[in-house]
């Protein structure tokens, strides 16, 4: 009951998120533009999250505090799940502003998570049979989101290499097995990586999510 209460609070939030557009940073200049070229910041200093990223391990242990990056965070090189995108340049309107566009397309396309799940909710799938699925699509739609770019598809598809032993992403099984419950492999779907939010400026709009999911304490 407790799964399926936070389920249905998180298709409602999720819905919220995918209407959420880049903010309007007035005083710093950081805009949402109709095309990359009308992007051009005047400045970037002020900017800064309401919620501390460096204070939230899920998303520490994949960046670094860089001044000169849009949002003030660049992944950290060491990093075994973002240390692929260490090399682009964080600092540059276009490049983040193009990446920003993705990862709100993927994060549009959750609902799809939210709406099969409803689906095998009222069908009376067992939790495993929904864990599976929603697992599978979750790996679908994260490479999805990279189709139109094929050197960041790669980058992606070799950390999950390095991460998981796979290209697609984590197997359902290979995530039961490290956590030893289909809940909670089921839960795990739902989530985003902190660290990849905190340098597309999406962390504080995100941060709702990693509550409800358990993944922070409530405030």
């Amino acid at each position: 009951m407790k799964l399926m209460k936070k389920l249905a609070a998180a298709v409602i939030t999720s819905a919220l998120l995918a209407a959420v557009t880049v903010p309007v940073f007035a005083e710093t200049g950081i805009y949402t533009p109709a095309t990359a070229d009308q992007w051009l910041p005047q400045k970037y200093t002020g900017f800064a999250y309401s919620h501390d990223p460096m204070k939230d391990a899920r998303a520490s242990k994949d960046i670094i505090v860089n001044e000169n990056a849009i949002y003030g965070y660049s992944p950290d090189p060491e990093s075994a799940r973002l240390g692929e995108f260490a090399a682009y340049d964080w600092s540059d309107p276009t490049v983040v502003w193009k990446a920003r566009q993705d990862r709100l397309m993927y994060l549009e396309q959750d609902s799809l998570l939210y709406q099969t799940y409803a689906v095998y909710l009222t069908q009376g799938k067992s939790v495993e049979e929904t864990a599976r699925e929603i697992s599978r699509l979750r790996n679908v739609i994260r490479l999805q989101a990279y189709q139109d770019d094929p050197a960041a598809l790669a980058k992606v598809k070799a950390s999950n290499l390095k991460t998981y032993g796979n290209e697609e992403g984590p197997s359902a099984d290979s995530l039961y097995k490290k956590y030893g419950s289909w809940e909670t492999v089921l839960m795990k779907a739902f989530s985003t990586n902190h660290g990849m939010d905190a340098c597309l400026g999406l962390y504080d709009d995100n941060y709702p999510r990693y509550v409800l999911l358990g993944e922070m304490p409530a405030e």
